[in-house]
């Protein structure tokens, strides 16, 4: 075993992989040579696990520590500190510090990073969404912001309330938006900034351009552009398991399937035809390729987890529209290809607002389904 393991090891040097330190760096049987692209770079502590593993070129794992990658995919230019990653997808020059415990259903787009001691499961950060340090999101999608200088930022020590102990055994029919979809994809909205040492009572919802102060627990709908800052509650009464609003529940949990469909779209509709049929390109193709297989997981979660929700109150589930009008874009690969941040930036407003209409109108089918009180 171990002679199969060098000969893997020496396989991957001669294909411009530079291993720091062979004796500790480990591939188990599954994982294919060929997804670990040229200019890589394996720290002492690497591991790479499974058969769906893939490290884009320019890759560095293991900068600080040891790094386990486990059927995830990481694209050009990533950065993997140290910390266990499994069955998520990393776009070009993202990066996850030292500690992280990124788990399934969990995408980072171009340039968004996390400081130090994040966890993560089933959250999408968008294009340059940046986390500090000692934060737990589980079950949200984050937008906002047009560049690194000008990004949305989680503070540190925040954390996304993901359970409920309503009902008889508790519920997970709690993800949150923070921005949205069909405005967020095209990286012109504002920043949304989420004070620190704080946390977030799901499922609910933070507009674009909004600021919550610091030190404190949100449990209601910030609207966009707004400061708030809620004092503590205080709270002695007796349990009503299943007093929540059903309907408000049901809502915000189509409003966010909406948002994950309207995303899918995007990346199957925009994203990958753009991609030109070259090898160069293939690293792209499969990065991008499996964020969008990604979202499948994450749409099948959430509907699991609502029907879960509706089962045991005896509610209906509602009539669920996933449809997808044509993407009214004119898109077609190019060949070279434009980096998908700058072929934003060059959309006309006519062609971002056909893209927010089209994206927003993906969204409303899911909600067409929503509970009435």
């Amino acid at each position: 075993m171990r002679q199969d393991l060098e000969a893997k090891l020496r396989h991957l040097e001669g294909r411009g992989v530079t291993i720091v330190d062979p004796r500790q760096t480990y591939l188990d049987d599954a994982v294919d040579v060929n997804r670990v692209c040229q200019g890589v770079v394996l720290h002492p502590g690497t591991r790479l696990v499974g058969p769906r593993t893939f490290v884009g070129p320019g890759a560095r794992v293991g900068t600080e520590g040891p790094a386990v990658l486990e059927n995830t995919v990481i694209g050009a230019n990533t950065e993997v500190a140290s910390g266990y990653l499994s069955d998520a997808v990393m776009l070009r020059d993202a990066r996850v510090g030292c500690n992280a415990h990124i788990r399934a259903g969990t995408l980072l787009e171009e340039e968004a990073s996390t400081a130090h001691g994040v966890g993560l499961k089933h959250t999408i950060l968008m294009s340059f969404v940046t986390m500090g340090s000692l934060i737990n999101f589980c079950d949200a999608l984050i937008a906002g912001g047009s560049s690194r200088k000008k990004h949305t930022e989680v503070g540190s020590g925040f954390i996304h309330f993901n359970y409920t102990p309503r009902g008889e055994h508790g519920d997970k029919a709690t993800a949150s938006l923070i921005g949205d979809v069909p405005h967020g994809v095209f990286l012109r909205e504002p920043r949304i900034f989420l004070g620190g040492l704080s946390g977030l009572v799901g499922p609910q919802k933070v507009g674009f351009g909004s600021f919550t102060v610091a030190g404190q627990v949100l449990r209601r709908q910030v609207p966009p552009n707004r400061i708030i800052g809620d004092v503590p509650r205080r709270v002695d009464q007796e349990v009503q398991a299943l007093s929540a609003s059903p309907s408000r529940i049901v809502n915000l949990n189509l409003e966010y399937i909406g948002n994950l469909s309207a995303l899918k779209a995007w990346y199957r509709d925009v994203r990958l035809p753009r991609i030109p049929e070259v090898q160069r390109y293939e690293h792209l193709r499969i990065v991008i390729q499996a964020a969008s297989e990604l979202l499948d997981s994450c749409i099948d979660e959430r509907l699991q987890r609502l029907h879960q929700y509706l089962d045991e109150r005896r509610i209906p589930a509602p009539q669920l529209s996933l449809a997808t009008p044509p993407c009214p874009l004119n898109i077609s690969p190019s060949d070279p290809y434009v980096d998908h941040i700058d072929w934003l930036s060059k959309l006309t407003e006519t062609e971002m607002q056909a893209g927010i209409s089209w994206l927003q109108s993906i969204v409303d089918h899911a909600c067409n389904g929503s509970a009435d009180d």
